[in-house]
């Protein structure tokens, strides 16, 4: 017969107490019989309490089982006179361990007997707030870990009481009866499943949502979050999530409205500016476009040709420190977008005070250049002035009006001047055409080539590098703190041999070294230029309305705003906010080529290959600047620089997947 033969023996089983009394005792197992009738075997280890008293095993089962309730039911009245956080309060300070007889002793006095002892064990186990349990002593925890424990309990009833609340919504809501239950759920909804669309398991949501969906009954799980937001009407079918993701403000504050209404009010300060309104000055630019920065006039005289590149002066009217300035620094640049556009500034200000419109009275900055009749700059002059803008003129209107249009012609020519000259000093033409995306009504997308040389965007690129030049010199000669934008020489030159023009340019601009925005003056060697800075886009340019501080300040016989070391502080912050501003515009592009590709399935197009590697080829489709691979299984043998058609076999624009075979 064992030594635990007759005894009673506690243990866990799912979360609960069983109370049993040992039939026998095999080496390190016991045969118990439980309460309920059963007969089970368990190891030595799980018995958590073990009776010092013991029965007789041979009486008959039912008065062991009478024996065995009647000693539960009286364990679990003694229980109830357990007060934990009173026991708690008595010991915690002692930081000891103690025995299960230590703790009952302490509650019930000196007169214990193993129902006192398992009272206080149920008592404890029921409510692990104050004592934990480690090698069969009682640790009471600390004050801060109590604490701990109970935010941990109310953020768990909270959780709880969000994941019912929420997953009726949700299930309401997708069976089209989201009125019948509490809309307070909606939001909490929403930002889970949004939280999990933007990112993934990397969500601290993640898990919740999962069990939200689950309890919801939700199709897909949390892979299908972006689904299942379109479905619900929160977002569109082509939501960004790239703006989503990188939390850039798409609106601007009920303060910073009202303070762009304030300065709209403000009468323009032309003391000390030269009244050039009589000059016949244009813009040329897209469509589309409201925030007119750049206009341009020309006059001809006698010693030659007069050009003035005129700036709108920003910075008249947005001061450093201001909350639009403030909000213009976050937000660093204004990001153009198919299917809108992202101002730096809020369009009261950016689409109407400040933008260069049509018979209206602007403040600007303007370059004066005087060339002779060959197109040779004699000298240049920044002025502060008044302008007033006489015909706004789209890029294919002065294209269609060149030939028949004097003025227009003189500026293409001085373009032209202007451009040869770069190349002559080393300048790339590197220029291929830009991607622009329109998306019909009906969601199909139509993507087009603009020509970077045609006449018209020749004249605006080579007067705005022109002004750009000529700032950056100005602003070195004058010893004015300024930003410039530098490029050391390429790492090789490319010959652009017998092949496409499109394969040369991107077999050259993998040889650039990247550019550089510096406090100090170098070579820009793509544009062939000894200096160059950014001051052409003070609307849409945080830098650029930078510099043109600076050189205001000077023009009018002030300090500068920002002195090198702000500078160079200004550019470490700004210039991150770039380069994720630079790469979702090329997600974005990429995202409606691949619909359109999805749309377009079997058709065929041009392409170039660009590279052969180990097991496939990179390839460029011509027709809209887009690389992919097509492996080398499922294709002829190429070359790099080769033409080839290929149609796209499969799309995806949310997986960035495009699989594309040669049309043989």
């Amino acid at each position: 017969m064992g030594v635990s033969q007759g005894k009673i023996i506690e243990y866990i089983e799912q979360g609960k107490f069983v109370c049993a009394i040992c039939l026998q005792e095999k080496g390190n197992k016991f045969h118990l019989l439980t309460s309920g009738n059963r007969e089970v075997n368990i190891s030595a280890k799980r018995a958590l309490l073990i009776s010092e008293t013991a029965i007789g095993v041979t009486s008959p089962r039912e008065e062991l089982l009478e024996y065995l309730r009647r000693t539960e039911q009286e364990r679990n009245r003694l229980k109830e006179r357990v007060d934990v956080k009173e026991l708690w309060e008595l010991v915690h300070d002692e930081a000891e361990r103690f025995s299960h007889r230590d703790l009952a002793y302490l509650c019930f006095g000196p007169e214990i007997t193993d129902h006192h002892v398992s009272a206080l064990v149920r008592a404890l186990f029921e409510d692990r707030l104050y004592f934990k349990l480690k090698d069969g002593s009682f640790i009471p925890n600390t004050q801060e870990r109590v604490e701990q424990i109970i935010a941990q309990r109310e953020e768990e009833a909270k959780r709880e009481e969000r994941l019912n609340g929420g997953s009726s919504w949700l299930k309401a809501a997708l069976e089209g009866k989201e009125e019948r239950v509490e809309e307070g759920w909606r939001d909490y909804v929403i930002h889970i499943l949004e939280q999990v669309a933007l990112y993934g398991k990397e969500s601290k949501a993640y898990g919740e949502a999962k069990e939200l969906l689950e309890r919801a009954g939700a199709p897909g799980g949390p892979e299908k979050t972006r689904e299942l937001l379109v479905k619900l009407g929160i977002w569109e079918e082509d939501q960004n999530l790239e703006v989503l993701r990188a939390k850039i403000p798409t609106q601007f504050s009920a303060r910073e409205i009202e303070e762009a209404q304030s300065l709209s009010l403000i009468e323009i300060d032309s003391s000390g500016a030269e009244d050039l309104r009589d000059l016949e000055t244009l813009t040329i630019d897209g469509p589309f476009t409201r925030d007119f920065d750049d206009a341009i006039s020309l006059k001809e005289t006698r010693e030659g040709l007069e050009l003035a590149i005129h700036i709108a002066d920003v910075a008249s009217v947005i001061k450093p420190g201001s909350l639009i300035d403030k909000e213009a620094f976050q937000r660093a640049s204004s990001l153009y977008l198919p299917r809108g556009s992202i101002p730096m500034i809020p369009q009261l200000l950016s689409e109407n005070k400040l933008s260069l419109r049509q018979d209206k009275d602007r403040a600007a900055i303007t370059l004066l250049c005087y060339f002779d009749h060959s197109g040779e700059l004699k000298k240049y002059e920044f002025l502060l002035t008044l302008v007033r803008v006489k015909s706004q003129l789209t890029y294919e209107k002065v294209n269609q009006e060149l030939h028949r249009d004097p003025m227009l012609q003189k500026m293409y020519f001085l373009a032209r001047s202007l451009r040869e000259k770069r190349m002559q000093k080393g300048a790339l033409n590197l220029m291929l055409p830009e991607i622009q995306i329109t998306v019909e009504p009906d969601g199909l997308v139509q993507p087009y080539l603009l020509d970077q040389n045609s006449p018209s965007r020749m004249i605006i690129a080579e007067f705005m590098i022109l002004f750009n030049w000529l700032a950056g010199e100005f602003c070195k000669e004058q010893g004015i703190a300024a930003l410039y934008r530098t490029q050391p020489p390429p790492s090789e030159l490319i010959e652009q041999g017998p092949h496409p023009f499109i394969y040369y340019v991107f077999q050259q601009r993998r040889k650039l070294h990247p550019l550089l925005i510096d406090t100090h003056p170098a070579p820009h060697s793509t544009l062939g230029l000894e200096v160059y800075s950014q001051v052409s886009s003070p609307i849409r340019r945080y830098f650029d309305l930078v510099v043109q501080r600076q050189l205001r300040a000077f023009l009018m016989g002030q300090p500068p705003p920002y002195s090198e070391e702000d500078l160079e502080k200004l550019r470490m912050e700004i210039e991150p906010v770039l380069r994720e501003l630079a790469r979702i515009k090329r997600t974005r592009i990429r995202y409606w080529l691949l619909k359109f590709f999805a749309q377009n399935l079997g058709k065929a197009f041009p392409a170039v290959v660009l590279d052969e590697l180990n097991t496939k080829y990179r390839i460029v489709l011509s027709q809209f600047l887009i690389t992919t691979e097509i492996k080398k299984e499922h294709a002829p043998s190429l070359t790099p620089g080769q033409e080839i058609l290929v149609q796209a076999v499969k799309a995806d624009p949310w997986n960035d997947t495009l699989v594309v075979k040669v049309v043989e």
